[in-house]
C-alpha cells in the first residue's frame, strides 16, 4: 500500500559541534511516514532516536539533507511560520513532558489550541474531550504536581493529540505507565493513525513496537534495518 508522506526526511545528517570534536547524531537518514501509518523507532541509547524526532517536527534543523512536513520544506520557513506549522500540524510527547507547572491539566492541554487562535470555549471543549478519552477527566482541574507521574505522562499525551494533528511524535510515551495504561495509549495512537494521522514512536519496548506498521532500527546515527510488523504484513 502506497501512502502519501506526511513527513519525509531525505539524506538527513545532524552534526553537533565543529572540527575534530564534532559528533554526528544522524548520518544520511532517509525516512517517509505516510498518512495512516505508525512507525516505531528503536535502537540503543545514543543512536539518534530523539534527534530524529526533533528534526521530523522542526524543533531542530539538519546539518545537511531536507525535512518536509505536509509538502513544506522546513528549512525554507521563517521562524514564525515554522512555529505555526508545529502548532497546527505536529503533536509532541517529550521524554521530560514539558508541562507548565502553574497550569492545570486542562489548561496545559488547552494552551496550544489557544495559541493557534481557537476560541477559548472551543479549545477547552476539545481539551476535555481528549482528557476524557485518555481517562483523565477527573483530574482536569489539578496542577501537574498534584497528580501522579503516570497521570502527568497522559496529560502530555493528551496535549499532543488535541486538535487535528496530522503528525504525532512520541518519545517513549509509555515510559511512566503500567502495562494496561500503556496498551490504552497505543490503542489511542493507533486509532489516530487509522483516522489519517502519521505517528513516529520512539520506544524501547517490543510490546509497543508491535502496534506499529513498521519498525525502524537506528544504530550509530544510521538506519540499520526497517521491518514490517506482522500487522502490516497481513494487510
Amino acid at each position: 500500500m502506497t501512502l502519501d508522506p506526511v513527513v519525509r526526511l531525505a539524506d538527513v545528517t545532524r552534526t553537533h559541534g565543529d572540527g575534530p570534536r564534532s559528533v554526528a547524531a544522524l548520518r544520511g537518514v532517509s525516512l517517509d511516514v505516510g498518512a495512516g501509518e505508525l512507525v516505531a523507532v528503536m535502537g540503543p541509547s545514543g543512536s539518534g532516536k530523539s534527534t530524529l524526532l526533533n528534526l521530523a517536527g522542526g524543533l531542530d534543523l539538519p546539518t545537511s539533507g531536507s525535512v518536509v512536513v505536509e509538502g513544506t520544506p522546513l528549512a525554507s520557513l521563517p521562524a514564525r511560520e515554522l512555529a505555526a506549522l508545529r502548532r497546527r500540524h505536529v503533536g509532541y510527547v517529550f521524554q521530560d513532558l514539558n508541562l507548565i507547572p502553574s497550569l492545570t491539566a486542562l489548561e496545559n492541554v488547552t494552551l496550544p489550541r489557544e495559541l493557534d487562535g481557537i476560541a477559548f470555549k472551543n479549545a477547552r471543549r476539545e481539551a476535555m474531550k481528549v482528557l476524557a478519552e485518555i481517562g483523565l477527566g477527573e483530574v482536569a482541574g489539578r496542577l501537574p504536581d498534584e497528580i501522579s507521574g503516570g497521570q502527568r505522562q497522559r496529560v502530555a499525551i493528551a496535549r499532543a493529540l488535541v486538535g487535528e494533528r496530522r503528525l504525532i511524535l512520541a518519545d517513549e510515551p509509555t515510559g511512566a505507565l503500567d502495562t494496561p495504561t500503556g496498551d490504552d495509549i497505543l490503542q489511542l495512537l493507533r486509532t489516530r493513525c487509522d483516522a489519517g494521522a502519521a505517528v513516529l514512536l520512539v520506544t524501547h519496548e517490543p510490546r509497543y513496537a508491535a502496534w506499529a506498521d513498521r519498525v525502524v532500527f537506528l544504530r550509530d546515527g544510521e538506519i540499520a534495518d526497517s521491518t514490517a510488523t506482522p500487522l502490516e504484513s497481513a494487510r
